[in-house]
C-alpha cells in the first residue's frame, strides 16, 4: 500500500550512520534521473550493500522545490529491502504522486529541489477507550498516526506535528485526511503509531 504525505525530521537516537544516510539519498536521486531516462525505478542490487540497508523498510520519500512540496509517496508496510523501497518511493514521488505533475528534465537541472527520507518503525496499535484518551496518549512531535474505521484511512508522519502542534487538531485533521468528519469518534476507530527517522539535503543539479 502506496500513501501520499510530508516528511521531516523526528528527534531522536539515529539508527542510520551518515554513510547509510548519503547512500539512501543517492539511490533516492539517481531512482528519480533514471527515470527521467527510462521511465521506471532504478532497479538497485543488493550485492556488497551493508544489512541495513538490505532488510525491509518502510519509507516515504518528499521532494520539495523552493520549500514548497513537489512530491511525497511512501509506504507503511515493510515489504520491500530498504534501499529498493527508496528507490521505489522516490520514483514515485517525482512522478506518481496525484497532486502534481511529473518532474520534467527542464525542471530537475534548475536549482531549489530538496530530497528526504523517512524510515519508518512498524507501526504499534494504540488501545483508547474514548477520544479524550487517544488525545492524552498523542506525543506531539514524535508520534506518526494511522487512523482507520472500515474502508476510511489515512496516516500522518511525524513532521506534521511541525504544522499541527496541538493534539486535537492534529487528530481532527486526520480523520479529515482519512475521508471522515472532523468531529467524528466511534468505538471501530482504530489507531496506530510509529516513529520515523528522516534526512535529507539540497539536489545539485547535474551537469
Amino acid at each position: 500500500m502506496s500513501s501520499t504525505g510530508d516528511a521531516g525530521h523526528e528527534a531522536g537516537a539515529a539508527v542510520y550512520s551518515a554513510t547509510q544516510r548519503h547512500a539512501l539519498l543517492a539511490i533516492a536521486r539517481a531512482s528519480i534521473e533514471h527515470g527521467l531516462e527510462r521511465g521506471r525505478p532504478l532497479p538497485v542490487s543488493l550485492d556488497g550493500l551493508e544489512p541495513a540497508l538490505t532488510s525491509p523498510r518502510a519509507t516515504f520519500v518528499t521532494l520539495k522545490r523552493r520549500g514548497a512540496l513537489r512530491g511525497c509517496i511512501g509506504t507503511l508496510r515493510a515489504e520491500l529491502p530498504l534501499a529498493r523501497d527508496v528507490a521505489e518511493r522516490a520514483y514515485a514521488a517525482a512522478f506518481r504522486d496525484p497532486r502534481f505533475p511529473p518532474v520534467t528534465r527542464a525542471e530537475w537541472s534548475r536549482p531549489g529541489f530538496t530530497l528526504s527520507v523517512s524510515v519508518l518503525s512498524p507501526p504499534t496499535p494504540m488501545r483508547a477507550r474514548d477520544e479524550a484518551d487517544a488525545l492524552r496518549q498523542l506525543r506531539p512531535g514524535v508520534d506518526g498516526i494511522i487512523l482507520s474505521e472500515g474502508p476510511y484511512r489515512g496516516t500522518f508522519l511525524p513532521s506534521v506535528w511541525e504544522q499541527l502542534p496541538e493534539p486535537r487538531e492534529f487528530l481532527e485533521q486526520l480523520k479529515r485526511k482519512a475521508g471522515l468528519p472532523r468531529g467524528h469518534w466511534s468505538p471501530r476507530v482504530e489507531l496506530a503509531r510509529y516513529t520515523s527517522e528522516s534526512f535529507g539535503g539540497p539536489v545539485t543539479p547535474s551537469a
